[in-house]
């Protein structure tokens, strides 16, 4: 067997979002004589291998039934990735998705997603097909977590919680942090008393996340409204695509504000590309998640330079520190509290921007594919002897 290390990737069930985000950005900054691999060699679907730059060492494997729908990517999961992994001889297996179910070893796998894994917000759905989905989830990456040679959580809070869940792990376990696109860094701009902010001029707040069950987005609509009656000179941003039922709420919320639609903007989804220039704009964010593994989101605020009001749950402390004002995220009254207190001090605000800038400079993507590739080529390493 060579010395060198060929990685295979399971990336069949990443498709959109950030877990393609991860693998472009791992692949991108991969140094591969620094931890002994030769090659990589990727499954997946059509739309995910086109977004990966083409490189002498990448080999990207199309598997046709990875685009017809979910049943067909966990047969051909559960029947043919091991032997096709095995073929193309390598000596490990990262499934970034979570979900590793077709047998071959070393397998190193991740936890992405904090949903199946706590009750209380998997139930925010209520009777229907998503808490179905996230219970099944819950079942299926326990066993995968259990069944790895390697585990990957993207914070401590997170490896926590998940083993809770699952119970000890026989893998090896690691901690490596998501990066941040450094297009979103803007040093903090200079802090404004509130009595420079008026009616033609707000205070613009920023919340930038997708409208679900678990965002509360209806609750900050209903602190910036209690601001507003308050006097505050105060406007809210919303930006991200929705969830039907959380939509709804929040649609009632903002009918139920006063004057809500001079102050309250919906942007719905946009453009990953254009985020940073809504950041620019804005004078405070505000992160209100009950549910998180790791909100690549608040770390784009704190890179914008912005002071942060931030939900206590989660791993939210971990990230942001003491550069927070924090709040429960189901209290509206909290969440007003948390943005009154930088209202009224810029030197507070100045303080929290500067300190979560400088938080937010320590994640980057270089340092998420090097220690990735290392714990790869350990584990692998380990398994040979």
């Amino acid at each position: 067997m060579s010395t060198l290390l060929r990685i295979g990737i399971d990336a069949s069930n990443l498709r959109i979002g950030g877990g393609v985000t991860h693998l472009i950005e791992i692949l991108d900054n991969a140094e591969l004589d620094k931890h002994g691999i030769e090659q990589i060699v990727v499954w997946g679907c059509i739309e995910t291998l086109a977004a990966l730059q083409d490189r002498p060492w990448l080999l990207k494997v199309s598997i046709g039934s990875v685009n017809r729908g979910y049943v067909r990517r966990v047969l051909w999961q559960k029947l043919h990735l091991s032997a096709a992994v095995k073929q193309a001889k390598c000596d490990i297996l990262f499934v970034p998705g979570g979900n590793s179910m077709g047998g071959f070893q070393p397998t190193v796998t991740m936890s992405r997603n904090m949903l199946p894994f706590q009750y209380r917000e998997l139930f925010r759905y209520g009777f229907s097909f998503m808490s179905f989905r996230l219970l099944v989830l819950r079942q299926l990456q326990s066993l995968s977590f259990r069944a790895a040679d390697g585990m990957i959580f993207l914070t401590n809070y997170s490896r926590n919680a998940v083993l809770k869940v699952t119970g000890k792990l026989r893998g090896r376990i690691a901690v490596i942090p998501h990066g941040m696109n450094i297009r979103f860094a803007r040093p903090p701009k200079p802090q404004l008393p509130i009595t420079e902010y008026a009616t033609d001029h707000p205070f613009r707040l920023i919340y930038v996340s997708i409208i679900d069950v678990y965002k509360h987005q209806w609750q900050v609509v209903e602190a910036v409204d209690l601001l507003r009656k308050e006097g505050f000179p105060v406007e809210l941003e919303l930006i991200g695509p929705s969830y039907p039922s959380a939509l709804r709420r929040f649609e009632q919320a903002m009918s139920t504000a006063n004057d809500s639609a001079s102050w309250a903007h919906y942007r719905g989804k946009v453009p990953y590309t254009q985020l940073n220039d809504y950041y620019a704009a804005a004078d405070l964010g505000i992160f209100a998640s009950s549910c998180e593994n790791m909100p690549n989101i608040l770390l784009e605020t704190m890179a914008a330079g912005l002071p942060v009001a931030c939900s206590n749950r989660g791993p939210m402390p971990e990230l942001l520190g003491d550069a927070g004002v924090y709040f429960d995220p189901e209290s509206a009254i909290e969440i007003a509290a948390a943005i009154r207190a930088y209202l009224l001090s810029p030197e507070l605000r100045a303080d929290h921007a500067r300190k979560s800038f400088e938080l937010s400079q320590h994640y980057s993507w270089k340092r998420c594919a090097d220690q990735t590739l290392a714990f790869l080529s350990e584990t692998a390493h380990a398994y040979r002897h």
